[in-house]
């Protein structure tokens, strides 16, 4: 390695009166402030250290994180509370559309099961469709009574 050079600072550097406190320093403040360095790349001691940054592929050796994490049957769940409460009153539309959109994320996913998601997106749809119409429904009425 070469020697570091250390270059007086330029007359536009001034020195402070005295020695300036830093908080916390039992001692005074006595380095002049330096300005950036230039950073230059140094060439590779060995010639063949870019080849080794970046290593050849390596086959998995199994200790891949397994993603366990299963959306389908939460979907279907909710379909099925969702129709379940569209039969009575239409306020489970919301529920609903949480389901449907569940069941898509779901066929999304190569991991997922495609059947529950399947389900859970046609017993979600149709929750939406039940809930909607008992909306439909009471929003007639209340033309009826006005």
């Amino acid at each position: 390695m070469s020697d570091p050079r250390i270059e007086q600072p330029t007359p536009e550097v001034e020195k402070p009166s005295g020695d300036a406190a830093v908080p916390g320093a039992s001692k005074g403040y006595g380095k002049l402030p330096t300005a950036p360095v230039p950073v230059e790349r140094t060439a590779a001691a060995h010639p063949d250290a870019d080849a080794a940054a970046t290593p050849e592929w390596e086959p998995s050796t199994g200790t891949t994180p397994v993603d366990d994490a299963r959306l389908a049957p939460w979907a279907l769940v909710a379909a099925i509370v969702a129709l379940a409460t569209s039969m009575f009153v239409g306020w489970g539309i919301p529920v609903a559309v949480i389901a449907v959109i569940a069941a898509i994320m779901s066929l999304r996913r190569p991991i997922e099961n495609r059947s529950v998601a399947i389900w859970a997106l046609v017993l979600g749809l149709c929750a939406t469709l039940f809930s909607a119409g008992w909306l439909l429904w009471a929003a007639m009425q209340f033309e009826n009574l006005g």
